[in-house]
């Protein structure tokens, strides 16, 4: 029941975003017609795509006309590329749902670990060292450290590839478009580790901020919690001080740690516009970055819709999450 109820309240919110990223376009001061072909396009070629694409319509018919069509799966025809909006952004969502995952991991297996131990260590120099981090973590910015990862690890060094899902020249017949579950199914180990080497530095970079959010939340939660009577109670007993704080104490400090995992997915959506371009990783974020150099405004507004169907989405699945996470939560 409660997971149907968040579906109705998403629909609204779905709606909004919907209304908000097709009125991006009007809201550009100028003709979009003649904006996507600046600066070769003719009067004729501008009123042919004008044409095309409904701008000679009132506005309200054009939304509808619009939406309509992205409920069927079809956002448009890309302008510059003259393929399908849907097939070029869902090609590349493959890439950076694997970016994005892979640094959410990275996030979740180092932060939580570290959480916990300046948690246990509080106001040693093993916390403050754990605060540091995190502060660094939250301060960097993401496409600074991308580049500093690749002048040292890639230019200097030589141990990592510096851009690219895969070796040069490599190829394979992709199954789900996951590259590293590709080769795994495959069975080639040889480009499984090839694809892990070419997708450590990026997602490094990306987990740098969810990363530092993960060690801060869990410090914090974990400190609340180990405070709390029934951990006493536990300790009482005579129970394991390790069992006591993976069993008991950690199960409940996971759940604002949930949150913000579950936040930093969606926004890792959207956030791995920089690392993508610097690091030349084909997926949404770099396909946006090439629509918006070039004008493409239908493939822009097909880019943004679905990365904001993607934040919500997961935000629902984090919601989901609690009850399983915590049974003291219920949900009516």
């Amino acid at each position: 029941m409660y997971a149907l109820k968040r579906l109705l309240v998403a629909i609204p919110t779905v709606i909004g975003v919907s209304i908000l990223v097709f009125l991006m376009i009007h809201l550009i001061p100028g003709d979009p017609a003649q904006m996507m072909l600046f600066p070769r396009g003719t009067e004729a070629e501008i009123e042919q795509l004008r044409q095309e694409l409904g701008l000679n319509l009132p506005i309200h018919v054009q939304y509808w006309n619009w939406v309509t069509d992205a409920i069927q799966l079809d956002l448009g025809t890309s302008v510059q590329r003259g393929v399908s909006v849907t097939s070029e952004v869902f090609g590349r969502f493959p890439a950076t749902f694997e970016l994005a995952i892979a640094a959410i991991l990275i996030a979740v297996i180092v932060g939580v670990p570290l959480g916990v131990i300046a948690a246990q260590k509080r106001n040693s120099w093993i916390d403050y060292t754990c605060i540091t981090i995190s502060l660094m973590g939250v301060s960097i910015p993401v496409f600074w450290l991308g580049l500093m990862l690749i002048f040292i690890f890639a230019a200097t060094l030589g141990v990592l590839p510096v851009s690219g899902r895969m070796p040069t020249g490599a190829s394979i017949e992709s199954v789900t478009g996951l590259y590293l579950i590709d080769t795994l199914i495959r069975g080639d180990l040889g480009l499984f580790w090839q694809t892990i080497r070419h997708l450590f530095l990026p997602a490094l970079s990306l987990a740098s901020v969810p990363l530092a959010l993960v060690v801060r939340v869990t410090r914090s939660s974990m400190i609340e919690v180990l405070s709390e009577d029934y951990v006493r109670t536990a300790k009482a007993k005579g129970t394991p001080y390790r069992l006591v704080v993976f069993k008991h104490a950690l199960r409940n400090a996971l759940i604002p740690v949930i949150t913000v995992v579950g936040l930093q997915v969606g926004r890792l959506m959207g956030g791995a516009i920089l690392t993508e371009t610097v690091f030349s990783w084909p997926g949404m974020g770099r396909l946006l970055v090439s629509s918006i150099h070039a004008r493409d405004y239908p493939l822009i507004q097909g880019t943004v819709l679905i990365f904001a169907i993607l934040f919500i989405i997961t935000n629902i699945v984090v919601d989901l999450l609690y009850a399983y996470i915590d049974p003291r939560v219920k949900y009516e």
